[in-house]
């Protein structure tokens, strides 16, 4: 069954115009049909369609069902854009198929891409989401210098005793982030531009109780390693 998006669904039991025009012209639902629909924060619902118009498809609620989360820890993914877009969009659709929570694109200090637009990102996780049929939306941020957003997450993450990790290409004691990540706790890892983070931001990141980690013995494209990373602290939770 398809899964459709609705956040506000407790107030207004109307698709929005594109949710609308897929459910009514593309998979051609009328009145009376059933359907399976998420607010993006947990909950899933089946409802039957009373009005299959293309821009406003509305429905009544016939029953609501809170789900597990669908692991017991958080998953935090921090990528440098990359400079090809669409490899970017390729690793967010990946991650969010797995099980990323939240993503969050850094502004490093090699990173080939300055600026970035979220909204079509945000319609890459809306979709991945909806294809696995997965009731928790992922939250994606903005882009954030690196500065900045270690420093926060370093407070942050320690607080709930999370683990932070900082994947980078030098030849310097490593550790293997498979044999790091501990179930159960929150994970938050770094994966930097296609240039790699500057030698100054890995020691920043060290300073901030940051574990350095490889990803394996290949070296990985930026968006192959964010995908690696993020799939290796699931399957360590799972």
């Amino acid at each position: 069954m398809y899964l459709f998006y609705c956040p506000d669904i407790e107030t207004r039991q109307t698709l929005s115009e594109e949710e609308s025009a897929h459910c009514v012209r593309v998979l051609r639902y009328s009145t009376g049909d059933e359907i399976l629909l998420t607010d993006g924060k947990g909950t899933t619902y089946t409802a039957r369609i009373t009005n299959p118009h293309p821009k406003h498809c509305d429905f009544e609620i016939l029953t609501r069902e809170k789900q597990q989360p669908h692991h017991h820890f958080h998953l935090h993914i921090a990528v440098a854009p990359t400079k090809n877009i669409e490899r970017l969009e390729w690793a967010i659709e990946k991650c969010v198929e797995i099980g990323v929570d939240e993503i969050t694109p850094l502004l490093c200090r090699f990173s080939e891409r300055k600026q970035l637009r979220t909204d079509r990102l945000e319609k890459i996780i809306l979709s991945a989401a909806k294809q696995s049929l997965t009731p928790y939306l992922p939250v994606l941020h903005e882009l954030t210098p690196y500065d900045a957003f270690i420093k926060e997450q370093s407070n942050k993450v320690q607080c709930t005793k999370g683990q932070l990790f900082i994947a980078h290409c030098y030849k310097e004691d490593k550790r293997v982030l498979k044999d790091e990540v501990e179930q159960g706790r929150d994970v938050l890892v770094l994966i930097g531009p296609e240039g790699d983070f500057s030698e100054q931001e890995v020691a920043q990141a060290l300073s901030l109780g940051f574990v350095p980690v490889s990803l394996g013995n290949s070296r990985l494209r930026t968006e192959t390693a964010a995908v690696v990373a993020c799939h290796t602290a699931v399957l360590i939770n799972e």
